[in-house]
């Protein structure tokens, strides 16, 4: 094969992933704008919750107890259970004074799975749950929050629910970058899934379990993943996760670049160790025509956002030297993602600090690659300069 040859198969290849990917993106991002949920009736009877909270090395996790704690629901039918890894001895002597079970593991290596399995094994025994309830260190909850999670379970009649988790704090460009994937993440991956009948994606906090379902599958964990892991034992049983977009849990995002993107490299990573372990369950599916499990396991095969936005943007810049007439795909495919996410994000994410947040976000991006990392570091240092002057004026 000569050198064209080469660079025709080599891009087709990469623009097929790039086009499948957003297409499935697309899909549901148009189906997202369907979604309305009507109002949650009433629930007959109050069930038990235990909520679990694993806080590493965060003091956040004081916020995260005393809103919990603030609920209006009776506090007879609710416990608490924090998890407090590597925390600092006044953080641990501050949740100490609240009414909640504190545990102070010293993993040798933390995990997430270990802290929930930890928490789970010490819950007294003579004490019957009805729901489970997973939180994390920094995310705060309304008032109303466990009574309308009380309704929601009764009304979904599933085994399964993930609330609406939403940013926080907006204050730097990473953070407004991370809230504004956040809520694409509940439109295509929420939203428009529960439009079409298909399960939401599970979050890692702000979701709920039945109690029993929970304690017998969590003990089987064993990954650093455990949300991606349970997920996979709901697909496999039939088990529907429903959304419920009113409830509203407010996570904490990460301010730094390099924390941002050592998160999204971590996710990555789980997506595609997930898929290794379940494409095995697709021939199955298939045949069984169980749809959801098919579309979990078409889901771990995309290619993820960051990559898919660098390889276009990369081809888009380079295609053009060699050869211009391969470059219109990769221009009309860009222009396809841009209304993609213009489509999913919310209207209260488009602020004053919007352009500011579009343009910026390549350099969050290139702090990840060895190379760009200090020349993002010197356009960002100049852009403050810049502003700082600005001000001055």
């Amino acid at each position: 094969m000569d050198f064209w040859q080469i660079l025709y198969v080599i891009d087709w290849i990469l623009f097929g992933m790039m086009a499948l990917t957003t297409l499935y993106m697309l899909v549901f991002t148009i189906t997202s704008l369907f979604f309305h949920q009507h109002d949650i009736p009433k629930a007959r009877h109050q069930n038990r919750f235990i909520i679990l909270i694993h806080s590493y090395k965060n003091p956040g996790v004081i916020q995260t107890v005393k809103s919990i704690l603030a609920q209006a629901y009776p506090q007879r039918l609710f416990d608490v259970t924090i998890v407090s890894d590597h925390n600092d001895e006044l953080t641990n002597f501050r949740l100490a004074q609240e009414p909640v079970t504190l545990l102070t593991p010293n993993f040798k290596e933390s995990t997430k799975a270990k802290a929930l399995q930890l928490a789970i094994n010490n819950l007294p025994q003579f004490k019957i749950y009805d729901v489970a309830i997973i939180l994390d260190a920094g995310n705060l909850v309304e008032t109303e929050f466990l009574d309308m999670m009380n309704e929601a379970f009764e009304s979904a009649g599933t085994k399964a629910i993930q609330a609406h988790r939403l940013s926080r704090n907006r204050d730097t460009t990473t953070s407004r970058m991370g809230a504004v994937f956040e809520e694409i993440n509940n439109s295509i991956f929420r939203r428009g899934h529960i439009v079409m009948g298909l399960s939401a994606t599970l979050m890692g906090s702000g979701c709920a379990f039945e109690f029993n379902w929970f304690k017998n599958h969590i003990s089987q964990i064993k990954s650093r993943w455990e949300d991606k892991e349970l997920e996979s034992f709901l697909m496999r049983e039939h088990i529907y996760i429903d959304y419920f977009d009113q409830i509203y849990v407010f996570d904490e995002k990460t301010r730094e670049a390099k924390e941002f993107n050592q998160q999204r490299g971590n996710w990555i990573l789980a997506q595609y160790i997930t898929l290794l372990r379940n494409i095995k369950y697709l021939p199955l599916a298939l045949a069984n025509r169980h749809y959801n499990w098919i579309d979990k396991i078409i889901q771990w095969m995309l290619v993820p956002r960051m990559v898919m936005m660098a390889v276009i943007i990369a081809m888009s810049i380079i295609i053009p030297v060699i050869y211009t007439s391969l470059a219109f795909k990769w221009w009309a495919l860009f222009a396809v993602v841009l209304l993609v996410f213009a489509l999913a994000t919310p209207d209260y994410l488009v602020d004053e600090h919007w352009d500011g947040t579009f343009f910026k976000s390549p350099l969050v991006l290139m702090k990840s690659i060895p190379g760009l990392s200090k020349f993002a570091e010197y356009v960002e240092r100049k852009e403050l300069e810049r502003e700082k002057k600005k001000k001055r004026k």
